[in-house]
């Protein structure tokens, strides 16, 4: 059995995993959806991570089934979401991480640089166009996600990723029909950050809501081979 946290992406909130959690828990594994705090200007990213802790704390003391020892936990970071999932699985002496078509940050670079960094600014990606997001996902769960929209204002992202000291065994999930990052840019991406193949699944960028089910068996695949 293994504990999932899951991180959603920019301007977005745990809604984001509603249902791909329910999955994870057929298969006999804890899925625990957290909000990181990104209307709170002042925070950084280890504030972030302190409140992910926070909320896996409360999740286990809400549950049933104790405090989660013995269990594997794993980090997921979808998107933006990656900026934190590190750092995350660092505070919490995670197991794993796995970034969902997620942004890879190096120590020292912010978010400003990464889009030059990786090569993304060249692709030309129209960031204003929903489909770019929100392609091959359902009519009404596009409505249902920008309901769930929340404005992301955090300082921190002016500021150098601080890197983490811990190494993790990571993975990488692309789904296959991403327009925002496109599945060359992701595979390359996760070969030149992480050192790692990435795992290609159907999907557009929401994978989670797009594509939930292989999502959740290439998360679960990924606990069994820690």
């Amino acid at each position: 059995m293994a504990t999932f946290v899951l991180i959603h992406g920019g301007g977005s909130s745990s809604w984001d995993w509603h249902l791909v959690a329910p999955k994870l828990e057929e298969a006999g594994h804890r899925a625990v959806a957290v909000d990181l705090p990104i209307e709170e200007p002042s925070l950084s990213l280890v504030d972030y991570a302190d409140s992910v802790s926070a909320q896996l704390d409360e999740a286990r003391g809400d549950s049933s089934d104790g405090d989660g020892q013995g269990e594997q936990l794993v980090i997921v970071g979808h998107s933006l979401g990656g900026f934190s999932a590190a750092l995350v699985a660092e505070r919490l002496l995670a197991d794993g991480l796995v970034y969902v078509a997620g942004m890879i940050p190096k120590p020292g670079e912010t978010i400003h640089e990464w889009w030059t960094a990786t090569g993304h600014s060249a692709l030309g990606v129209d960031s204003e166009d929903e489909l770019v997001f929100y392609n091959l996902v359902p009519d009404d769960l596009v409505v249902d996600a920008k309901a769930h929209v929340r404005e992301e204002s955090g300082s921190w992202m002016d500021a150098p990723w601080p890197g983490v000291g811990r190494e993790v065994p990571t993975g990488f999930i692309a789904p296959e029909d991403d327009l925002f990052f496109p599945l060359e840019f992701a595979k390359q991406l996760a070969r030149d950050r992480a050192g790692v193949e990435a795992v290609v699944v159907p999907g557009g960028h929401y994978v989670a809501i797009g594509a939930p089910d292989p999502l959740a068996r290439a998360l679960a695949e990924f606990a069994d081979g820690l």
